[in-house]
């Protein structure tokens, strides 16, 4: 889910990781498991925890690294809108 979410082929990440494209289908058809090493990788490169790759934690994060205060503030209004809470706690 989220190679497609970034728009890469498994070429393109096989290539990211340093391993075979048959490696990464091997991962997607839950054949072979990453080492440690590579999802730790994974998570760098997709930018979420490993928890969340191991399935540990549903939660998914966004990077607000770089915005502006103003920029972080339409992110948590939007967020809340599509929570269904359209009155931000701020």
């Amino acid at each position: 889910m989220l190679r497609e979410q970034n728009n890469l082929t498994q070429t393109q990440l096989a290539k990211a990781l340093g391993i075979s494209r048959s490696a990464v289908n091997a991962y997607e058809q839950s054949i072979s498991v990453p080492s440690t090493q590579y999802i730790v990788e994974l998570a760098r490169l997709f930018k979420v925890s490993t928890d969340y790759l191991l399935g540990l934690d549903s939660t998914s994060t966004v990077s607000i690294s770089g915005l502006s205060e103003k920029d972080v503030e339409v992110v948590y209004i939007m967020v809340q809108h599509l929570r269904g809470n359209n009155k931000p706690d701020r």
